[in-house]
Parts: C-alpha cells; sequence; structure tokens
C-alpha cells in the first residue's frame, strides 16, 4: 500500500492548508469589524441617553467640573 506525500503540516496538502489559514484570516477579520462596530453602536447609544438627559441629569452625573467646559 502507498503511502501519500508526507505534509509538512502533518495533516492537509499545502492546498487545503492555505485556504484553512485564508478562511480563518476573513474570520479573525470578521469579528473584528463585528466588535468594532457594537463598539461604535454602544458608544452611539450612550451619547444619545446623554442627549435625552436633563441639565440636572448631567450635572448629577459629571459633577461640577469646570475642565469639561
Amino acid at each position: 500500500m502507498a503511502k501519500k506525500d508526507e505534509q509538512p503540516n502533518g495533516l492537509f496538502n499545502d492546498d487545503v492548508f492555505s485556504k484553512l489559514k485564508a478562511t480563518k484570516k476573513a474570520l479573525e477579520a470578521e469579528e473584528q469589524l463585528k466588535r468594532e462596530e457594537e463598539e461604535a453602536k454602544r458608544i452611539f447609544e450612550r451619547k444619545q441617553r446623554e442627549k435625552n438627559m436633563s441639565f440636572a441629569e448631567l450635572l448629577e452625573k459629571h459633577g461640577d467640573k469646570g475642565n469639561k467646559f
């Protein structure tokens, strides 16, 4: 029985291994984009909530800090 060519990575031939690497990079990039979008959404929602706060609520939350102005 003839053995298949020994592969340097042990399990996959070079084509399959390179496709797996490319897929992994694409998934990592997609996950990074998703995290960035969630962060932007969270920041936007926080700003929207602050926009709807009254002056008294904002003063209570941030205090009387002169350096903000």
